[in-house]
């Protein structure tokens, strides 16, 4: 479990990082506007994911996430946001690192964005990390097959055969 969650987190960093590199060629109206999608635009998707992952990793390493809400919007300009991915994904590489096996399965103790009590050991909260991140780049993608922008492929499967 333990190699597959380092697996995991590079394969994360490595997806934003092609996610937000195609995003980096758009102009700022076909990336700031508004589209049929949850979130509403590939800009607050974006920020969507970066705000689920630090409520995440502040919950594991018992910090203060700074977040209030689902939807909130961390940073306004692409490039912000971009600085701010980067960071998180060095930082939950480094998390992930540091884990040992019986890290995995201590539970870890919360509170819901609802106000409930809830607990869930390490690995559940991780997988649960890297599968909601899958989900919603995925609209991203969806989103940039709409602008002038190949979409670029995010498959696991490529990251592991350049990884070899």
């Amino acid at each position: 479990m333990l190699d597959h969650l380092r697996t995991m987190a590079r394969y994360n960093a490595w997806a934003n990082s092609r996610l937000y590199e195609a995003c980096s060629t758009l102009p700022e109206g076909a990336y700031m506007a508004e589209r049929p999608s949850f979130f509403g635009s590939i800009h607050n998707t974006l920020n969507h994911i970066l705000v689920v992952d630090r409520l995440w990793m502040g919950r594991i390493e018992t910090v203060d996430p700074g977040v209030n809400a689902l939807d909130q919007i961390l940073h306004q300009t692409f490039f912000d946001l971009l600085r701010a991915r980067a960071l998180e994904d060095r930082r939950i590489v480094a998390h992930v690192d540091g884990l040992d096996d019986g890290r995995l399965h201590d539970s870890v103790a919360y509170r819901t964005m609802a106000g409930e009590d809830q607990e869930m050991p390490v690995r559940a909260i991780l997988a649960h990390l890297f599968n909601h991140a899958t989900h919603h780049r995925g609209q991203v993608h969806d989103m940039l097959s709409q602008v002038p922008v190949d979409p670029p492929p995010l498959d696991l499967m490529i990251y592991l055969y350049e990884q070899g």
